[in-house]
């Protein structure tokens, strides 16, 4: 990384030249830097809303470009290790499809484990490729799904030679990581891309101490939010692309989905962060992780709860673990972790990320301060004397692969009928069912639906989890197969 370049802002240099010449505009948005809405000032500011601008000559174009916001993605690309990298608008959820559209059409095989984001099922809808499920093994003490083994790679790749690609999460919600760097040369020895959901990994980048990121492991194509972990604003984030990659017929997928429109908020803050990062990432996250640590430390003092971390590592299912995730299992304390989670809200003004049947996670990154770790601790404390009771009837196994029937977009598009939930075991699921967050499926189009799916959705609405993804809101009734 060139350190020297990497101080360039060249997006948010634009927009302060742009701001300076104090234009008048003719063209959209239509509140004209405010004027015509001043409850969006009032709300956010006219610095904020005085930078809320169209493309021009001047700021470059996104779905083009060919001044400050190249760039920008030329800065970008040299800070991640990346051949090319992509500003995105969309989200991440945008870059992941953007991956898989990029390297498979109908009919093509790849390589998933089950424990995805609906964003992969949904570019499967979308584009018509086959998943082939890589099994991924649960750690029946806290109820997570871990990473996928190098043995059990090898042995789908070799039933499977044809498949175009494989899809990697790294690391997942919880922390876990994959032997990323044997799976890309298995998959590279078979002619497969390596496609990388680092949607929580971007501060791998910046730290030799964190487990290795996907650009550094030869991996294809990575998605990264950099709104996460990386400080920019939310719905940014950044797709890389290894040498491997036609960089320009991934911006022609990409300009499929994303919008003509693109945010020069979203834009310039992914710009600025990244300069935060290449220059002051590597100390920033020293800091996170120290205070992750920290965290862990004091949580598992207090008995009940368990703050797990790197002595999960196996050097397979566990290759490696982000100690920058505050991942901890609850029902030590009779306590599912959506309940915790909602007591921490509502009693002591605490969000967390999220809160599963088993589990929270308190994200870590860097704008957390030592003050906030010691009342999250202290309220688990609290929350500890005040709640705990008897765990014996609560839910045991977070994670369920269901067998797969159909491809996701074969299911998604044939003729369905909703049913209550409870007439529904054995049926062919013809929509998703996820707890959100984290956002990963219970059910996908295309699997069978089992007893013991039908009672983990139910204990999950009993305990107030936020099931998405279904036509019927209340997720009462779900569309099957006719």
């Amino acid at each position: 990384m060139k350190k020297y370049e990497q101080k360039a802002a060249p997006i948010c240099e634009a927009l302060e030249r742009f701001k300076r010449r104090r234009v008048v505009p003719f063209d959209v948005p239509g509140h004209k830097r405010g004027r015509g809405n001043p409850e969006l000032v009032e709300l956010l500011g006219k610095q904020c809303v005085g930078l809320d601008v169209n493309s021009m000559k001047p700021l470059d174009n996104l779905g083009h470009p060919i001044s400050v916001i190249k760039e920008a993605e030329e800065l970008t690309a040299d800070a991640f290790g990346a051949a090319h990298a992509f500003l995105m608008v969309n989200g991440t959820t945008s870059s992941v499809q953007t991956m898989i559209l990029s390297v498979c059409k109908a009919g093509d095989k790849i390589l998933i484990p089950r424990n995805v984001h609906k964003s992969v099922i949904n570019a499967l809808v979308l584009c018509g490729a086959v998943p082939v499920y890589v099994e991924v093994k649960v750690n029946p003490e806290i109820g997570i799904a871990l990473g996928v083994e190098v043995d059990e790679v090898r042995r789908v790749m070799d039933l499977n030679p044809d498949a175009k690609a494989i899809f990697i999460n790294n690391p997942t919600y919880y922390g876990i990581c994959s032997n990323l760097t044997e799976i890309v040369k298995l998959a590279h020895e078979r002619g497969m891309k390596v496609l990388v959901d680092e949607a929580h990994g971007t501060h791998l980048y910046f730290s030799d101490k964190l487990p290795i990121s996907g650009m550094a492991a030869g991996a294809d194509m990575a998605a990264v939010s950099m709104h996460k972990s990386g400080g920019s604003l939310t719905q940014s984030s950044i797709l890389l692309c290894g040498p491997d990659m036609d960089a320009e017929y991934v911006r022609q997928i990409i300009n499929l989905t994303q919008t003509t429109s693109a945010s020069y908020l979203l834009l310039s803050s992914l710009d600025l962060s990244r300069r935060n990062l290449a220059l002051r990432g590597q100390e920033s996250f020293e800091r996170v992780a120290h205070m992750a640590e920290y965290a862990r430390n004091e949580i598992n003092e207090i008995g009940g709860f368990y703050a797990y971390g790197k002595e999960l590592i196996d050097g397979d299912s566990v290759y490696d673990f982000d100690v920058t995730k505050l991942s901890i299992y609850t029902q030590g304390i009779g306590l599912t972790g959506i309940e915790v989670y909602d007591l921490l809200r509502d009693e002591y003004d605490i969000q967390i990320e999220f809160g599963d049947i088993g589990n929270i996670l308190a994200y870590i990154s860097i704008g957390d301060r030592i003050q906030d770790i010691e009342r999250l601790v202290g309220a688990l404390e609290d929350i500890k004397r005040l709640y705990e009771k008897d765990s014996s009837n609560l839910y045991c196994g977070e994670f369920i692969q269901p067998e797969n029937v159909m491809t996701p977009q074969q299911a998604f598009y044939a003729d369905k009928v909703q049913l209550p939930l409870e007439q529904t075991d054995g049926k062919i699921c013809a929509e998703l069912v996820m707890c959100y967050p984290p956002g990963i499926p219970i059910l996908t189009p295309g699997e069978r639906i089992t007893r013991e799916i039908i009672d983990y959705i139910e204990f999950a609405k009993e305990k107030g989890c936020s099931l998405q993804g279904t036509k019927d809101p209340t997720v009462e009734l779900i569309s099957v197969i006719r």
